[in-house]
């Protein structure tokens, strides 16, 4: 063997040994972001609450909802395409879709307290978006725990078992 191919070979092993070190780095990273975020939107959540009044009129009221439902609607058709071709993207998908019928059952019944369509409202969101939704969650987290992850020793080991490239 050369010493080109011996310096690619290592070359290519290095940053597989280096994997673990850099996953549990932008884990550590991910999970220091998000707990910033979560921290500060107590204050900014305290502050909306003392400070936003309680009767807001609001402009383009019918483009946001139209333009809501168009966008579960995108969502809800992505998935089932996805699902009819088997790709691995419907977990995405469906987990999307899920936060969008929690957030339309949210809004719908939230914005129609006080009004005679706040029992509609209750019982679409407790009769189809939740369910809906809670069926899509249950759905996402059983195609997770299908899938084979590859541990720590299984990836060292695939980078040390590197099929060796025959001389030219």
């Amino acid at each position: 063997m050369s010493d080109a191919q011996t310096s690619t070979q290592e070359g290519a092993a290095a940053p597989a040994a280096d994997l673990p070190e850099r996953i549990r780095r932008h884990r550590r990273h991910t999970l220091e972001l998000l707990t910033v975020c979560a921290l500060a939107l107590v204050p900014w959540t305290v502050l909306l609450a003392m400070t936003l009044p309680s009767v807001y009129e609001v402009r383009q009221w019918r483009v946001t909802w139209v333009g809501f439902d168009a966008l579960l609607m995108v969502a809800m058709a992505a998935t089932a395409l996805l699902g009819w071709l088997r790709h691995r993207a419907v977990i995405v998908s469906a987990a999307a879709t899920a936060v969008l019928l929690i957030c339309d059952a949210w809004f719908d019944v939230s914005l129609a307290f006080g009004t005679s369509g706040v029992w509609l409202s209750a019982v679409l969101a407790a009769c189809v978006e939740l369910p809906l939704a809670f069926y899509l969650i249950h759905r996402v987290m059983g195609m997770i725990s299908l899938a084979q992850w590859p541990t720590v020793k299984a990836a060292a080991a695939d980078s040390s078992r590197q099929p060796a490239r025959p001389d030219a």
